[in-house]
């Protein structure tokens, strides 16, 4: 049975009904009042029904109705909660590359956060060097825009799955979320994430369909994928009813309807305005902030960023910083500040709802409540989830130590790694076996590899080991940690990609093509070990057009032993600088990472073997010199190196190998407490 339903209100909604032909099966699909766009199932013997919507007219949000409706609590001192009108703090949240950086930089630049002849770089807010440089955001930043008589605080936030305990911990400060998605890809394992947390938390919900400027751009089955993905994270009906505004972040437009945008974002302001509820407060109760961010200045020390949930706050006031009800001690703020346009702006005092920074309190942690002096109370802990995969912290050991790096004794690498959980919630440091040894545990490999990158830059030097999962023990039972990959991958090498996936206990739950682009998309729920070095080897197989994009899901049953690298190493035989002559025989036994007169040492990985197993290799023999005379010159054609990066050496290495880590270099070699497995070595 086909059906439409054409309603003629002031919002004109158009609705398209598929219904099961089935005579033994009614005819009738209830619709919800109100109905924003996706597919959902009746209650009517699991008809299902799909639903593409197109909105026009006034915006309505019935979560921020509900919101200014809901009955209010009161407090011990009877001081009723009511929400502020002038503010609205909002977390922007989008999986990695669907162009949240951007659309935040164009919606400060119609604000009139800059000058119209200042000049302002692209992605504004990834302000860390490595944020540039790789292109994606790793730390959230906070700023605020005014648009007409409302105060909107943004914060930016990560899109990798890695960082997701820095996008919980923003949570707390907001009462809604901008849902940036992909006009052609959809939702995304990292929207499924922050989705599911910020329902948790009970925020209001604006979807953003970005880039809907693209060719490809099928905006109707990226609001479907939307609303399933709402009903399968259990969100209310009011939740479920969200707001959609189609936008192009590049080009600085939005609308409410995908084919005739605004010249501005203005409906995208005024979509906040009127759908993200104000902030809920105690005006006249007893200070509380919770600190969910800390900063740093040489000058002012460290700095406190959180919301404040009630009272107010003031420069120069005597106040309590509690951990809980037991563990409290006093402080005083010395400077306060709130951010303003693109800045932080010194102020003399703060009302609740707003969000501050705070100095003085010198020994400030996240996750404390900074409270009033005389009655003031903790706030409930942040909940972060437990880490996944582990990686061991060594001092360098090898020949070359010293040479480069500024920091390497054991004393140097256990204060840095110490010194990071004060603002990093979601890493664990533990003392290893030995003295000189720390295991590092964080979300995933590349939450644990930023670390390394950051350390490096800052002069230490170290070696680290191959990740390895986190795994627990339930009821007898031994469990991994499974997490949930999507691969875009071109039609052509999607059987290469399904078969790799295969071979590491991957198992394949959907399968999709990717608009007009001629790609697949594929989903598989995969052990976390079987991610180990799978993105160099799936680039290999695409010839480095598939993307791959994870998240963990859950703990389940351990799949057995599982080898992801079948290809041995190439070791150096001894101390010296590599010699044109002997590579040019070595490189017929492989890939080589080195190029002549380059300084090795002994037990450093310089290749890749063709075959399973290391081979030892003397990379610096040099030419006899005798008395005979050479008829003629023989040229000597070496193959270019390969270059690995970070991420790639640490992809590469297994149980008996290291990566070296200097300031200047990035080598491997094979670990000397662990006995040699090959026998040619």
């Amino acid at each position: 049975m086909e059906m439409a339903i054409n309603v003629q209100s002031p919002t004109a909604l158009f609705f398209s009904v598929s219904a099961n032909p089935n005579p033994r099966i009614p005819r009738a699909c209830s619709f919800p009042r109100r109905f924003v766009g996706g597919s959902f199932r009746s209650g009517v013997m699991g008809t299902r029904c799909s639903l593409s919507l197109r909105r026009r007219g006034a915006v309505r949000c019935s979560v921020a109705e509900a919101a200014e409706t809901a009955p209010v609590a009161n407090n011990e001192k009877t001081n009723q909660l009511v929400r502020r009108k002038d503010v609205r703090n909002i977390a922007i949240v989008a999986h990695v590359d669907h162009g949240k950086t951007t659309l935040v930089d164009a919606m400060l630049k119609q604000a009139k956060v800059f000058r119209d002849n200042q000049f302002v770089q692209e992605r504004i807010m990834d302000s860390n060097d490595l944020e540039r440089e790789r292109g994606i955001t790793i730390l959230s930043k906070n700023t605020s825009i005014t648009y007409r008589d409302t105060k909107i605080n943004i914060i930016d936030t990560p899109g990798h799955s890695d960082f997701g305990g820095e996008v919980e911990r923003i949570l707390n400060m907001v009462e809604g979320i901008l849902l940036v998605v992909d006009s052609v890809e959809g939702p995304m394992p990292q929207t499924r994430f922050v989705l599911k947390k910020a329902l948790e938390f009970g925020h209001a919900v604006v979807v953003v369909v970005n880039k809907i400027d693209r060719p490809s751009a099928r905006p109707d089955y990226v609001i479907n994928s939307t609303f399933e993905l709402f009903i399968d994270l259990n969100a209310t009906d009011e939740q479920s009813d969200f707001q959609v505004v189609y936008a192009s972040g590049l080009n600085g437009k939005a609308g409410l309807h995908p084919e005739t945008l605004a010249d501005d974002l203005e409906p995208l302001f005024e979509t906040i305005v009127r759908c993200i509820p104000g902030p809920q407060i105690d005006k006249d109760g007893a200070l509380q902030m919770l600190v969910t961010s800390i900063d740093y200045e040489e000058h002012k020390g460290r700095i406190a960023i959180g919301r404040l949930h009630a009272g107010e706050l003031q420069k120069g006031m005597d106040i309590r910083v509690c951990t809980s009800e037991d563990a409290c001690r006093f402080a005083r703020v010395t400077e306060l500040f709130v951010y303003e346009k693109f800045s932080r702006v010194p102020v003399d005092r703060v009302e609740a709802g707003d969000i501050c920074a705070v100095c003085g309190i010198t020994d400030i942690q996240i996750g404390e409540t900074v409270a009033c002096k005389e009655f003031g109370k903790p706030l409930p802990a942040i909940k972060i989830e437990e880490p996944t995969v582990k990686m061991a912290f060594i001092i360098n050991t090898s020949p070359f130590v010293g040479r480069e790096g500024k920091y390497v004794t054991t004393r140097n690498l256990r204060d840095r790694l110490y010194r990071e959980l004060e603002k990093n919630l979601a890493m664990k440091v533990e003392d290893g076996e030995s003295s000189d040894t720390f295991i590092v545990s964080g979300r995933g490999t590349l939450h644990i590899t930023i670390l390394i990158e950051n350390m490096r830059r800052e002069g230490y030097e170290f070696m680290v080991g191959p990740p390895k999962v986190i795994n627990r023990t339930e009821n007898g039972r031994l469990l991994e940690p499974y997490e949930i990959a999507t691969v875009e991958v071109p039609e052509q090498y999607t059987g290469a990609v399904v078969e790799l996936l295969g071979i590491r206990r991957g198992e394949m739950f959907d399968m999709q093509s990717a608009g007009s682009e001629g790609a697949n998309i594929l989903k598989y729920k995969i052990p976390t070990r079987g991610l180990l070095g799978l993105r160099n080897a799936i680039l290999t197989a695409s010839r480095g057009t598939a993307i791959l994009n994870t998240v963990f899901d859950c703990y389940g049953p351990w799949t057995g032993e599982m080898h992801t690298r079948e290809q041995g190493s190439l070791v150096a035989f001894e101390d010296g600088t590599t010699t044109s002559y002997a590579l040019s025989s070595c490189q017929e036994r492989g890939k080589l990472f080195v190029g002549p007169g380059v300084e090795v040492y002994k037990g450093q990985i310089v290749g890749i073997h063709q075959r399973s197993g290391d081979l030892a290799l003397n990379v610096c023999k040099r030419k006899a010199a005798t008395n005979v005379r050479s008829n003629k010159e023989v040229a000597v054609v070496i193959d270019a190196p390969l270059e690995y990066s970070l991420d790639d050496c640490i992809e590469y290495i297994q149980e008996d190998e290291l990566v070296e880590v200097t300031p200047s270099s990035i080598r491997m070699c094979k670990n000397p407490r662990f006995e040699k497995k090959s026998n040619r070595v």
